[in-house]
């Protein structure tokens, strides 16, 4: 799955796909608001280093923030279905706007699927 994904994506692709994403989570009513503003930077560049990490082990992230703990990390904010599902639509868009598909697409679409609804830390 990891060569897959980084042989259509490349670092710069991870880089372009996380970029992509915030540009709509920063105009998104939905999950927008759970981000710091004065610290987009910073979470795009945690996704990215994750991403990286996850698909090409780059060590950059664990070197910086240790174990991942996502669920723990993600505690503090209310995400429930609605938040998953929203993530996983601008997440999806991101990937239309690289132009990320086939085999590689499925894979990692399936991945986003897998780890947003292992967040979800809100009954419904």
């Amino acid at each position: 799955m990891e060569e897959i994904i980084m042989q259509a994506l490349g670092e710069e692709g991870v880089e372009n796909l996380v970029a992509a994403f915030y540009r709509r989570v920063k105009r998104d009513d939905v999950i927008g608001p759970m981000y710091p503003d004065d610290d987009w930077e910073g979470s795009e560049e945690r996704l990215r280093e994750f991403l990286l990490f996850r698909f090409a082990g780059n060590e950059d992230y664990i070197k910086k923030r240790g174990h991942p703990r996502l669920r723990m990390r993600h505690m503090p904010f209310g995400i429930g279905n609605r938040e998953r599902d929203r993530w996983l639509e601008l997440m999806g868009g991101a990937m239309v706007e690289i132009g990320l598909e086939g085999q590689a697409r499925e894979l990692l679409g399936g991945f986003f699927e897998q780890v947003a609804s292992f967040m979800r830390n809100q009954p419904e």
